[in-house]
């Protein structure tokens, strides 16, 4: 997704006021990006994927905090970067004590209006969609049947999960612009 300066600070601007949509378009403009740079360091697509679910939940949680005079693929590097080295140093001590350090407060990431791959989610047949959906990794697959299916809120998801809302709205977000590249192959 090819994007000018100007329209990635207009899509900051409007994610900084908590649009959804800017929220969804930042991910898709800069998933890959901050992906490829976790796989190249970790060598892991699951610590990839899930060092990049995090860095998007972190940066959402903090937009407010971005000085646009650093460009944001390059902020979001080093949110990045300074997640993995957590994880490394959190799977170093995990053998001396179980603490979670996260105690991130929730904010911003809004779901009020139904997207593009909401819209396209709903009209599928739900046996085709239910065919589709076990075409996602396990812990996509999850978020979604625990929303969409169980009708369970982000909270209650999170909880369920042991994991931060911000990383739950993260995954279900992917999770859903992956079941809409599903659907639309078809």
């Amino acid at each position: 997704m090819e994007k000018t300066d100007n329209s990635i600070k207009e899509t900051i601007r409007r994610a900084k006021e908590g649009n959804q949509i800017a929220f969804s378009t930042l991910l898709d403009t800069f998933w890959n990006d901050v992906y490829g740079f976790q796989l190249l360091r970790t060598k892991n697509e699951n610590d990839a994927e899930d060092i990049t679910i995090r860095t998007f939940s972190r940066a959402f949680d903090r937009i407010d905090t971005y000085d646009e005079a650093y460009e944001f693929k390059t902020w979001l590097i080093t949110i990045s970067k300074n997640l993995h080295v957590d994880l490394i140093r959190k799977r170093k001590r995990s053998f001396l004590d179980d603490v979670d350090p996260r105690g991130d407060e929730v904010k911003k990431v809004l779901d009020e209006s139904p997207s593009v791959e909401d819209r396209l989610i709903i009209e599928q047949n739900l046996a085709d969609l239910l065919q589709d959906i076990k075409k996602l990794k396990p812990h996509y697959q999850k978020v979604i049947n625990l929303r969409y299916f169980n009708e369970m809120s982000y909270a209650d998801i999170a909880k369920d999960l042991n994991e931060p809302v911000n990383n739950i709205k993260v995954k279900l977000l992917r999770a859903k612009k992956l079941l809409a590249e599903i659907i639309k192959k078809k």
